[in-house]
């Protein structure tokens, strides 16, 4: 019995580690801008995150998601599915939060590329 524990400790901790290498990003990737673009990312990055942080928008938009998947869990297997679609809500959430960070923060720099005078 003790053995059979073992090993299955070592195949889940072995799944583990090799899941966090391939998720891991690959830093040697290097990204290649100028000075100006890099001005203009760097500005746009700023804007955005004032704008989330004074609005909340990753709190609202994580716990909505959380909230939904908890609702629909709940509806489909009661208080144990409604903990489990809270979390994959959440994530959900999460993930989806970090998209239109990054989209918005596109668009910002769009926009300053075509407004800077320089």
């Amino acid at each position: 019995m003790v053995q059979k524990n073992v090993t299955n400790f070592s195949r889940f901790s072995s799944a583990l580690i090799l899941a966090g290498l391939l998720s891991a990003p690959f830093t040697a990737v290097s990204q290649d801008r100028t000075y100006e673009e890099q001005q203009a990312h760097d500005r746009a990055k700023a804007s955005q995150d004032a704008r989330d942080k004074r609005h909340h928008t990753t709190a609202k938009v994580v716990g909505g998601s959380a909230v939904g998947g908890a609702v629909l869990g709940g509806v489909m297997g009661g208080g144990k599915g409604a903990a489990l679609g809270a979390g994959v809500g959440a994530g959900g959430g999460y993930v989806v939060d970090k998209i239109r960070k990054k989209k918005g923060t596109e668009k910002r720099e769009k926009e300053y590329k075509q407004t800077d005078p320089r």
